[in-house]
């Protein structure tokens, strides 16, 4: 106890010799500095006078909040230009719609009729894709609009699957009611293993951006590569296998090589 006189002796010394003067600056939220003037001796406590109480509220609440010593540590970082809303999205969707006329165009002309009934479960599937993109929703991302063209890619991949394996078994003579039948059963094996094995790659991708921050791009090509895949496969099996049936029964059954690649017809 006999210490206390001495080391308060020795933290007051310093202060006494700058009293009177302005050697504490604060900015307010405003930017406006305030400076208030040492008059005393602080020991335990300070007080800060001339201010309203509204502005000593406030001044009392940045100084208690105040900036923590917490260096910032950047974990994810995405710049947006601003002119990209309207003009990417155009672009966007004039290139989407070249390719997908383009691929309808060559399914047309070389699997012939099987060609064109792609095409209509081409339309569809863009169709249906798009609308699931609405009620989840979906944020069309570079990453994710590079996620829904893989999934077309994979829609027409499936597709061909399919009129191959019904060329196959249109050349050991079934009829063709029997060969769609049988083309769908065969192909749809290869189709639903290389489907499972991108759903697997999809649910890796989705939790990997997901580990490292929320909204990451991989996760927007994983989700569209997801649904995408998926509508396919249903395309696959609904649109075009009843579009197919419906020409059983009819005068062009008769003419297998209508069914037939463009350059394999005999």
């Amino acid at each position: 106890m006999g210490e206390r006189p001495r080391l308060q002796q020795l933290a007051e010394s310093p202060v006494e010799a700058i009293l009177g003067a302005n050697v504490v600056e604060l900015l307010g939220e405003d930017g406006l500095p305030i400076a208030p003037t040492v008059q005393t001796v602080i020991t335990d406590s300070g007080q800060i006078t001339g201010l309203s109480f509204a502005e000593a509220a406030e001044l009392s609440k940045q100084l208690n909040l105040g900036r923590l010593p917490v260096p910032l540590e950047i974990i994810y970082e995405l710049t947006i230009s601003p002119i990209l809303g309207a003009g990417f999205v155009n672009l966007s969707l004039k290139a989407g719609a070249i390719g997908i006329a383009l691929v309808m165009l060559f399914m047309s002309l070389y699997y012939r009729l099987p060609g064109l009934v792609a095409s209509l479960s081409l339309i569809f599937y863009g169709v249906l894709v798009m609308a699931l993109f609405k009620m989840i929703p979906v944020t069309l991302t570079l990453a994710g609009i590079g996620g829904f063209v893989l999934s077309i890619g994979m829609a027409v991949d499936a597709n061909v699957l399919i009129f191959e394996r019904i060329k196959e078994e249109l050349g050991t003579g079934r009829t063709l009611g029997a060969a769609i039948e049988v083309g769908f059963s065969r192909a749809w094996k290869a189709i639903r293993d290389s489907n499972i094995t991108t759903f697997i790659v999809c649910g890796i991708l989705y939790w990997v951006g997901s580990s490292i921050v929320a909204g990451a791009p991989v996760m927007g090509f994983a989700l569209t590569l997801f649904i995408g895949v998926a509508v396919s496969m249903f395309t696959a099996i609904l649109a075009t296998r009843t579009l197919l049936r419906l020409f059983v029964g009819t005068r062009l059954a008769q003419r297998t090589n209508l069914f037939s690649p463009y350059l394999r017809r005999k």
